[in-house]
């Protein structure tokens, strides 16, 4: 796919909440700053602009072509040394991308989680359902497509998939419609049949209009064909592991699977949980705080909402490096976050 698909020539890209993710960097002349999602470039424009160098990471190839072709609006891909270091591959292995080139600690980093305007805007990619296209949803572009997924598993793991990670109450009989209906090859086809099995009539008008329900079912076959949620505990670990004392993390959500992992992390790492019961003894004082200056939750204004509605859904949480080594921990999953599984019945 050419690059120039990724990024369509005069159409600008404003990411979301750009004045406060930059806010909470607070980015200096001289600092080294991990953008995790790339995408089309809009917060690592600003942090250039700010004078830091730039360690760009997206395992979209789309999103790094587009960026090389466009040499000659990024000069500082050719300073010396470069401020600007293009990393083709997932934010979840920033450790090693960095330690690749030389960089063990960095001054902050973002990440935007979730799928780019730039890959939703594209029918061929297969993310939306807006125009039919293929049923593809693969950021990296390679591996298990979002066909392989639906056609080849079996019903109870679609099932599974549906409820984790896109909430569907009713994922039982999404799935068993979906396994009834192989073989589903565009995006069109998926979203018809989620609205079949769950009785939703997208003619339908007025203020009280439903969200489609094609959106839930989308969303969660995303997730899992991308391993989402596994590559936002290993960015946030690595982030963990790279940043100085002092340095800034940014994390950028969109829906509420994404936002409550961030929390626990921050809320985990500055030492905030909650014990079970204020009845019972202290075990002991635990490992040190990892982070602190855990900020409170910010969402788009009315002007950005108005501007962009897709911003609706995000939010951004950040927090300041301790002087406390990293933590070592395991992977946090939606199958274990303790939440019930109120499915409907076959």
């Amino acid at each position: 796919m050419s690059a120039s698909r990724t990024i369509p020539e005069g159409v600008p890209h404003v990411p979301v909440l750009l004045e406060e993710v930059v806010a909470a960097l607070n980015p200096q002349g001289g600092d080294v700053i991990v953008d995790g999602t790339l995408g089309a470039g809009g917060y690592t424009r600003r942090l250039l602009d700010a004078g830091a160098t730039v360690h760009a990471f997206d395992r979209d190839p789309d999103a790094i072509a587009a960026i090389e072709a466009n040499r000659g609006k990024w000069p500082e891909l050719d300073t010396v040394p470069p401020r600007l270091v293009l990393h083709a591959r997932r934010f979840s292995e920033m450790v090693a991308g960095l330690e690749e080139v030389g960089v063990a600690e960095v001054d902050g980093v973002v990440m935007d989680i979730g799928v780019s305007s730039m890959q939703l805007d594209q029918a061929e990619r297969g993310f939306a359902f807006g125009a039919d296209g293929p049923l593809d949803m693969r950021m990296s572009q390679a591996g298990m497509s979002a066909a392989d997924f639906v056609n080849e598993a079996d019903e109870a793991q679609i099932a599974d998939v549906l409820y984790l990670y896109g909430e569907e109450r009713q994922s039982r009989r999404v799935a068993r419609a979906i396994v009834a209906a192989r073989p589903i090859e565009t995006t069109g086809e998926l979203a018809r049949v989620v609205r079949k099995a769950v009785g939703y009539n997208p003619n339908y008008k007025g203020a009280a209009a439903p969200k489609d329900p094609a959106t839930r079912s989308f969303q969660a076959i995303r997730i899992h064909v991308n391993g989402e949620l596994d590559e936002l505990d290993a960015g946030m670990e690595g982030a963990e592991t790279l940043l100085r004392a002092g340095g800034r993390l940014a994390v950028v959500t969109f829906h509420s699977l994404e936002d409550r992992k961030v929390k626990r992390f921050l809320r985990d790492a500055a030492g905030q949980a909650q014990s079970t019961s204020r009845h019972l003894p202290q075990v002991g004082s635990g490992p040190q705080a990892t982070f602190e200056q855990v900020a409170k939750a910010v969402r788009p204004g009315e002007a950005e909402l108005a501007a962009n509605p897709r911003s609706r859904s995000a939010t951004l949480r950040a927090a300041v490096r301790t002087q406390a080594p990293p933590k070592v921990s395991g992977p946090r999953t939606a199958a274990h976050d303790g939440r019930k599984d109120p499915r409907s019945a076959p």
